[in-house]
């Protein structure tokens, strides 16, 4: 191991030290989105898996993944990783036609991001559970795909317009549907608390 795999594995002992010390015991506040019911998935995504229908298909369980320094900094290396890997383009420009979903190779948009980065984290051995894919608005309203990463110590953010990995509740983003937990091809959608009070959680 070289000595800047070390540092880099030493910042993420003491990164992964701050964020349980920070969030508490398990259970001690409230760290999870509110779901209020069903929803109809992303036209990008229904066509996405028919062409890789293998991406779309439950893997491991349901629980949430245990957020150690292994899983935290198996979020951190892939977040950063993709991002440095995958140059931002729009669908339009690329690929000349709008709202198409893929795996990219050097180019990509937000929810290109979000699929490679569920994947490389799924062959690393996360359950699909744990990793959903989100839509938000973001910070000026438009819509933005995130990766949602669920831990027993509440739900992160992977996000290709920022390295850094952060809380669900620490973004500026709205959350408004993400996949379902129990059956990554169902969705369903989001009461964000801070945005709105009348929000009323429902199966998964």
């Amino acid at each position: 191991m070289s000595a800047c795999v070390r540092g880099a594995a030493l910042a993420t002992i003491l990164a992964v030290a701050g964020v349980l010390a920070e969030a508490g015991p398990a259970g001690a506040r409230d760290v999870s989105i509110r779901i209020t019911g069903p929803t109809s998935p992303p036209v990008g995504y229904l066509s996405f898996c028919r062409a890789f229908p293998g991406e779309c298909t439950n893997h491991g369980g349901e629980a949430p993944e245990p957020l150690t320094a292994s899983s935290w900094f198996d979020l951190n290396e892939v977040n950063r990783v993709v991002n440095a890997a995958v140059a931002p383009a729009t669908d339009l420009d690329f690929y000349k036609t709008e709202e198409f979903w893929t795996l990219p190779g050097s180019h990509g948009d937000c929810e290109d991001y979000v699929l490679l980065k569920r994947k490389w984290l799924v062959e690393r051995g996360w359950s699909t559970s744990a990793l959903l894919v989100t839509v938000v608005f973001d910070e000026v309203g438009d819509g933005h795909a995130v990766l949602l990463a669920r831990t027993d110590r509440g739900d992160f953010v992977l996000d290709n317009k920022s390295d850094e990995i952060r809380a669900w509740h620490e973004t500026a983003y709205r959350f408004v549907k993400r996949q379902s937990v129990r059956d990554p091809n169902r969705w369903v959608a989001l009461g964000d608390p801070r945005w709105s009070t009348q929000s009323t959680a429902a199966p998964r």
